[in-house]
């Protein structure tokens, strides 16, 4: 019997064991995952300009519910599958966001603080159950259900702080600059000042949402709001099918998945 187990007094109870439910953390992981920031973010708007806010709200949050279920139900990490949920979150990730600001009126410097504290219980309340944060163990339903609230937190908390900056003076393209250059910090503080593994992953995690958003906004956006005046449309489309591509890759390359 391990040192582990002696000191842990928790009783013994069946749990259903999974293949890791995540992909692994490769370069291919960031830039799949600031795609889907960046076309959740013009998906979102472009839902609401089309359908209208109430109506696009209760669309994403049904497609949600769809993925997520789709996740939980397969047994292993499956790179469509995943990806799709991802895709999800950020689109209905944005419209939280958006909802309490142009919804409810809040401002982004008051919803940006509650996000960061709803971050901070998901991940309090997890390492107080499972003892840890790393996502090279979601083999249980319960650490997967505290992932994905973990997840569904970062973007609406990336998405108030990337609005945010973008409002505050900076514009699209000043607040590219900006997560782009923070999310440099979490990297070299992981291998100059050995910054944990967990926190360094979490924290870039966090900036790759308004980091995509605000890139994807600076393409959308027309001239006369900073922008390069493409159109929510196309830069949607266009996002889809780099992200199409890249996923389809791993699937068959797999050379995302855990071993």
């Amino acid at each position: 019997m391990t040192t582990e187990r002696l000191l842990d007094d928790r009783p013994l109870v069946p749990v259903r064991i999974l293949a890791n439910k995540v992909p692994e953390v490769t370069v291919y992981f960031w830039i799949i995952k600031v795609l889907t920031t960046g076309m959740g973010e013009t998906a979102s708007d472009l839902l609401a300009r089309v359908f209208g806010p109430v109506p696009a709200v209760a669309l994403g949050g049904l497609a949600l519910a769809v993925s997520l279920a789709v996740q939980f139900a397969v047994r292993r990490y499956v790179a469509w599958v995943y990806w799709n949920a991802v895709v999800m979150v950020s689109v209905f990730g944005t419209m939280a966001a958006d909802v309490l600001h142009i919804g409810l009126d809040v401002p982004y410097a008051v919803s940006t603080p509650v996000f960061l504290v709803v971050l901070a219980a998901v991940f309090a309340l997890w390492y107080a159950v499972e003892r840890t944060l790393s996502v090279h163990g979601i083999r249980t339903r319960r650490r997967e259900i505290f992932y994905w609230a973990a997840v569904l937190a970062t973007f609406a908390l990336g998405t108030a702080a990337g609005d945010l900056t973008a409002t505050a003076g900076f514009g699209y393209a000043g607040s590219v600059l900006i997560f782009a250059a923070a999310i440099c910090v979490p990297a070299v503080a992981h291998r100059v000042a050995a910054m944990n593994a967990v926190a360094a992953f979490w924290t870039a995690y966090v900036i790759t949402r308004p980091l995509g958003a605000s890139l994807a906004d600076w393409t959308a956006a027309g001239q006369a709001r900073g922008g390069l005046g493409l159109g929510l449309g196309p830069v949607t489309l266009a996002w889809t099918v780099a992200i199409a591509c890249c996923v389809g890759y791993l699937a068959v390359s797999r050379r995302d998945v855990q071993r």
